[in-house]
């Protein structure tokens, strides 16, 4: 069944970023806040349940405690949904995936230990993938200013900056990871369960915070029943966490390369539904960068 858990995993998160990416509209300057609210209140309401079910024992100052790993995974997640307002989905999520190399970087700085091959190979074939894609989006950029005689479409408006997102997304969430592995492996602060559930309510506290901005302070017609897109992707992303933690528990040496290389669906999908054309040079890059996500999902669990 782990095999099984792990495609829906995979499917999960890969359809979960074609939502997002769907309900991100450069006209609406807080769809990012909006997709927190739709995630927070469905991470909230599979804290409840898992909790319940699984007889956690957890206190309020939990959340305290695993503050700092919850507030990188927030921020970076917040600010990858800003991105995609700007960014095709087929580059932003292979990037974003990337953050597995910045935390066995920082893993291996801070707590040294012998590196495999693989993992040499992983963070090294990433890394090129991702500096060249930030390349390949430059050249792009340049090219697009030369031929529309000033006018751009506003989506591109940010031009090369776009993929700072992504790439900050990646930093962000491979700091989270580090502070992950310090507070469940290293250290051992705290149970991995018990960590779940602070993750999930902190999430929750920040989409309600959100909601009273949007729906009291900006004032805007904003209703959670209405917002299918944003709906669908919290959906996808919370059943993405749930058959997560089976996967891995059945055989996580198989099952987490599986599971990183969701991007490639990310990118099917977005090709598929979304229509996006890239050239062959970013399709390659990103296929680069999903094989150094494999070779990194398989040395972890070596």
């Amino acid at each position: 069944m782990w095999l099984i858990f792990s495609v829906i995993t995979a499917l999960a998160w890969g359809g979960a970023n074609l939502f997002y990416k769907k309900g991100s509209h450069v006209e609406d300057k807080t769809s990012h806040l909006k997709i927190v609210i739709m995630v927070g209140f469905a991470m909230g309401i599979h804290a409840t349940i898992y909790g319940l079910v699984k007889n956690v024992d957890f206190v309020l100052f939990d959340m305290i405690i695993y503050l700092p790993v919850s507030a990188m995974y927030i921020i970076s997640m917040t600010i990858g949904y800003i991105g995609l307002r700007y960014i095709e989905l087929s580059i932003a999520a292979p990037v974003q995936n990337s953050s597995g190399a910045i935390s066995a970087i920082l893993l291996f700085i801070f707590f040294p230990r012998e590196l495999s091959l693989i993992t040499v190979v992983g963070v090294l074939v990433v890394s090129y993938g991702v500096i060249r894609l930030a390349i390949l989006e430059k050249q792009a950029e340049l090219i697009l200013l030369k031929s529309s005689d000033g006018k751009i479409e506003k989506k591109y408006q940010i031009g090369v900056l776009a993929i700072t997102f992504p790439i900050l997304y990646a930093i962000i969430d491979g700091i989270g990871t580090f502070l992950d592995g310090v507070y469940l492996d290293e250290l051992k602060i705290i149970p991995e369960d018990t960590a779940l559930l602070a993750y999930e309510y902190t999430f929750l506290i920040i989409a309600i915070l959100a909601y009273v901005y949007i729906k009291f302070i900006k004032k805007e017609n904003f209703s959670i029943f209405k917002e299918r897109d944003k709906g669908a992707a919290a959906i996808l992303e919370t059943t993405g966490q749930f058959f997560y933690v089976f996967a891995m528990a059945g055989n996580a040496m198989i099952a987490a390369p599986i599971i990183a290389a969701h991007g490639i669906f990310s990118v099917l999908l977005s090709r598929i539904f979304l229509k996006e054309i890239l050239i062959k040079k970013q399709y390659i890059m990103i296929i680069l960068v999903m094989l150094g996500i494999i070779l990194l999902g398989i040395s972890d669990e070596m």
